[in-house]
């Protein structure tokens, strides 16, 4: 790889950023982010997965799911993103 490149995101955060923006309704101007974050805090799996969703206008909005980004199902996103409210929101 050369220096100073980035290898492009995973097949599967490809996929959750695609399934969110479909489930949420995003255009194209809204920014959707996955991050899989170590998680210090006690009793938390040692890997969770924070998304987050920045519109070119309005409230940015974030979720965080206790889990890898590979354990996630479309009725994790739903669950997530459609039940509970965003934290900043």
């Amino acid at each position: 790889m050369p220096l100073g490149a980035h290898p492009g995101p995973s097949p599967q955060l490809r996929e959750l950023k695609q399934t969110i923006r479909r489930l949420l309704g995003l255009d194209d101007d809204t920014a959707v982010v996955v991050r899989q974050l170590a998680c210090t805090e006690p009793g938390c799996p040692p890997l969770e997965t924070v998304i987050a969703v920045l519109p070119m206008n309005g409230r940015a909005r974030r979720w965080t799911l206790h889990t890898t980004a590979e354990e996630i199902t479309e009725d994790d996103l739903r669950a997530a993103l459609l039940a509970a409210p965003p934290e900043g929101a």
